[in-house]
């Protein structure tokens, strides 16, 4: 089976920094473009970021301003998402996903792009 297991979501204080990390199963990551997703409570889900299979060209959503970086490591088939100056509204539900052959994340922000999905992290951001 094909499947994503994220992990490294819990709570941090203003300012602080997590890693996340996306781990895979079943298939190799470097042949997928693979996005960062979030869900707050009561909003839709959004799509933060994502780094595309072969060149790995990493894309971002606006109200990330710089704070956050979407690396892969292809000897260990994992993605990263380093946050940094993290702030309340950053509060939600942390998804990976992935699709295949998709060299420039095009359809990024469209959950309904990736069939293969991790379980989700929670990130609480308060102090």
């Amino acid at each position: 089976q094909l499947q994503l297991a994220e992990s490294g979501g819990g709570l941090v204080q203003p300012g602080g920094s997590l890693r996340l990390s996306c781990a895979a199963s079943g298939f190799t990551l470097e042949n997928y473009a693979t996005a960062w997703f979030r869900q707050a409570p009561g909003k839709e889900r959004e799509a933060v970021g994502c780094i595309s299979s072969a060149g790995s060209n990493t894309y971002y959503a606006a109200f990330v301003k710089g704070r956050f970086t979407v690396s892969r490591d292809n000897a260990k088939n994992t993605v990263y998402l380093q946050m940094n100056r993290l702030n309340a509204e950053d509060t939600a539900v942390y998804y990976c996903a992935s699709v295949e052959r998709n060299f420039y994340c095009a359809g990024y922000n469209d959950p309904n792009t990736f069939p293969v999905w991790g379980q989700g992290t929670q990130v609480t951001v308060s102090s």
